[in-house]
Order: structure tokens, then sequence, then C-alpha cells
């Protein structure tokens, strides 16, 4: 009994790692003593253009407004030099602020800031002007499908040379859990990942996992394989993914910080080429297994994540469903024309030395907006107004060019993060694709 319990703690406490890993980033944020809460007053924060938006504000503690709050506001549009501060009183805790419509499609957003106690709180709100109309600022280079079909045939002549070794460690009843070290291009880079396994015989859908930005450890993901379906979850960065801690955070200030500008003057060296083919290559390893119920996969991520979703239903046409949430990468050069491009944010004003022609010429071909416009397969997609990673006018600008039947879940409030409730739908949706009943 003994054994059984110290074994069922420590899966349990792997698939806690493994959800605190997958949520880092779209975790809620943590309450604080003095909340600044802002919203617009349309219910789903949507307006025609050139309507005017009235942005309420409640300063509060334990939920009950405090009087007399002096606050400053500011309003703009996301990722840009605001206009100027003002400042108000809030003499019950609660005011307003009216403020001109956009005349153009996008996002206007409005910062209030509380100092109390010496100590400042911030909140803000983004009102939406006819987002369905954003069109992107990208162009699609003229040999972008040339670009691309070369370098996967180019992948498609490496061997696969897969390892799989068994976490005996990770594995429970139903699933087998192994660490994956796959050839990737351009050939003697390796890629890594989890793969989890359903033990029972048969042939199952599959998952393919696509991360977020930054580099760590992954664990796998245990839970959707006990369901019945394979789950892949890579890597990206050409390194083990059952490291220690301390090997993932010498190289993220190390030799991987900043790796999204990693040779960006040159497309054919650019950081990303290895990583968009290396999720065509992770496909590959999924097909080549004998349990995998070909022409049955799907690809899903958030942030980082969300753009390589895209781009491998774009890139491979082997994937028959994708999940992003709040993708990144979407309309780079957005801010050429005095409007929030897409993260990393290369070439917002504050990033001069990435700010050159020849980087945005290649930018283009690893934009998510014309991989976006290659994805015929149906999506279900999510994020919030409040986004101030992936700001809504970039992802607006992919999602609107996607033709494929798609599904657009809006979680307005949030910013860089999910409610549960996104999260569980999207994982439903995936389900009952991937296992029609």
């Amino acid at each position: 009994m003994k054994n059984n319990s110290f074994a069922n703690a420590k899966r349990a406490t792997l698939l806690l790692l493994f959800s605190i890993c997958i949520h880092t980033s779209i975790a809620q944020p943590q309450l604080k003593i003095i909340e600044v809460e802002v919203t617009a007053d349309h219910p789903n924060w949507q307006y025609k253009l050139g309507e005017k938006v009235e942005f309420k504000i409640s300063v509060e503690r334990n939920n009950q407004p405090l009087k007399n709050v002096e606050i400053s506001y500011r309003t703009g549009l996301e990722k840009l030099v605001p206009e100027e501060t003002k400042t108000m009183v809030l003499k019950d805790g609660t005011g307003s602020i009216k403020v001109d419509g956009l005349k153009k499609s996008g996002f206007l957003r409005c910062w209030v800031d509380a100092t109390i106690d010496g100590k400042k709180y911030t909140g803000y709100a983004t009102a939406g002007f006819e987002p369905e109309k954003i069109q992107p600022v990208v162009k699609m280079p003229e040999d972008f499908d040339t670009f691309w079909e070369d370098a996967k045939a180019e992948l498609a002549k490496i061997p696969l040379d897969a390892e799989m070794t068994l976490l005996p460690e990770r594995c429970t009843e139903k699933v087998n859990v192994y660490h994956v070290n796959i050839q990737n291009y351009p050939g003697r880079s390796r890629m890594y990942g989890i793969l989890s396994m359903p033990k029972a015989s048969g042939k199952y859908p599959a998952i393919l996992r696509v991360p977020g930005a930054g580099v760590r450890a992954y664990y796998g993901d245990v839970a959707t394989a006990e369901k019945g379906i394979i789950t892949l979850q890579i890597g990206i960065h050409g390194v083990p993914v059952n490291l220690d801690p301390e090997v993932y955070e010498n190289l993220r200030y190390g030799a991987l910080d900043n790796y999204w500008v990693y040779n960006l003057k040159d497309k054919d060296q650019y950081y990303y080429k290895r990583v968009y083919l290396g999720c065509v290559r992770a496909v590959d390893f999924i097909y080549s297994l004998p349990e995998f119920d070909t022409q049955n996969i799907a690809v899903a991520g958030g942030s980082q994540g969300g753009a390589l979703s895209i781009i491998t239903a774009g890139l491979d046409s082997r994937i028959k469903w994708l999940a992003p949430f709040y993708p990144a990468l979407c309309d780079l050069v957005g801010y050429t024309e005095n409007r929030a491009g897409g993260w990393p944010h290369m070439f917002h004003p504050d990033n001069p030395h990435h700010q050159t022609e020849a980087e945005m010429q290649v930018s283009a071909y690893y934009d998510v907006v014309n991989f976006a416009k290659k994805v015929n397969v149906p999506g279900f997609y999510s994020w919030g107004f409040n986004d101030n990673v992936c700001p809504p006018t970039s992802m607006y600008a992919a999602y609107n060019v996607i033709k494929a039947t798609k599904e657009l879940l809006l979680a307005e409030q949030t910013a860089h993060w999910s409610f549960p409730e996104q999260r569980e739908t999207s994982e439903n949706w995936l389900l009952s694709k991937l296992k029609p009943e």
C-alpha cells in the first residue's frame, strides 16, 4: 500500500508540474488588496466606427469602492504611446471616462492608475471597433509557397532516426510516457518531446502540443492520453526536455536569449525555419507510430504555440483540426502603419535595431498571417481584448484571412491568460472532433 501510495503521489506531482508548465503564461493573475476595475460600457466591448466609448472605473478594497481616490488615466492604441495622462478624483470610488471612438477598425485601450499607501495599482480595458474588418499589413512574398515547399522537400530527405526512451516514473496504469528524440532539419539538428501513449492495443487519434515561448522542461499530456488520444508535446530548441531546471535557466539567459530575432536578416538561416519544419517533423513522427489512427490528428497551443498551431496547419495538410489560443507572430509589421504588431514586437518603435527593410522582408516568410491564408481545416480559437503580449489587432489580422470553418471564443477581459472555461471548451471541442460519437 505504501509503495502504491507513493507511486500515485509521484504521478500526481508530475501531472501538477505538467499543469504548471502548460499554464505558466495563461494562469489568471493574482488578486490584490486594491483592485482597479476598468470596463467598457457595451457588454461585448465592441463598437461601431466612430462610436463613443464610456469606460467605467471602480477602485475597490474587499470589493467595496474606496472614497476620494485620485486616479490618472490615459487612452490610446495597444502597444503605442497613449495620449497625455489626465487625472480625476473618484469621490465615491467609481467614475467614468467618455472617449471618442476609432475611425478605423482596431482597438482602443484605457489605462487607469491609482496610488494608495505609496503603492501603484493599475487596471485597463480595451474596446474593439469592428475588429472583424481588420486586415493585415504584411504582404505575402511572391515565392512564399516555393520557399516552404522546397524546405519541406529538404526535410523529407532526412531520416527520422527516432529514439523513444520509456520514462517509467511518469507512466500510469493506462499510459506509457516516453522521452522522444527525432532527427530534424537541417540534418544534424534534433527535436525532443514527451510522447504519452495509451497502453491498450488499438488505433488512436493524436494531438500535437506545440509550446509557448521560452525554454523549459516538459512533462507530457498524460491526462489526455488516458482518454484514448496519443499526445506529443514538443520543445523547439533542439535540447532534451527532461533536464534539470538549471540547464534551461542558463539557456534562457544565455545562448537562447532573444532567440526569436536570431538571423532575422536571412530567410534561410532565421531561427524559426528549423522550428516550423520541426513541427512538420513532429507530424512525421506521429504518422510513423503503428498505434496512430491516420487522418485523425490535431495541433494545439497558446501564444507562440498558438502561432505554431496555425503555421503547422498551414504547412502540413495532414493536420485535420487546430485549437490556438492567443497566437503570437501575427502581422509583425503592423507597427509600420501606426498600429500594434504581434509578439515578439521586433518592429516596435522601441526596437530600432530590428527595424530594417531586410528584416521586415524576411519576417513575411514567417508571419502567421501568411500561413493562416493556407489553413483549410476547422479551428477553435480563443483570446481576450486586454492581451498586451499578443495584441488583439494582430490576432484578428490573422484570424480574418482564414477561410476555413472557424470558431472564436472571446473572453474580452482576459489579457495573456485564460479562464478555465475557455480551456475546457477548447479541449471538449478537440475531443469531439478527434473522437466523434
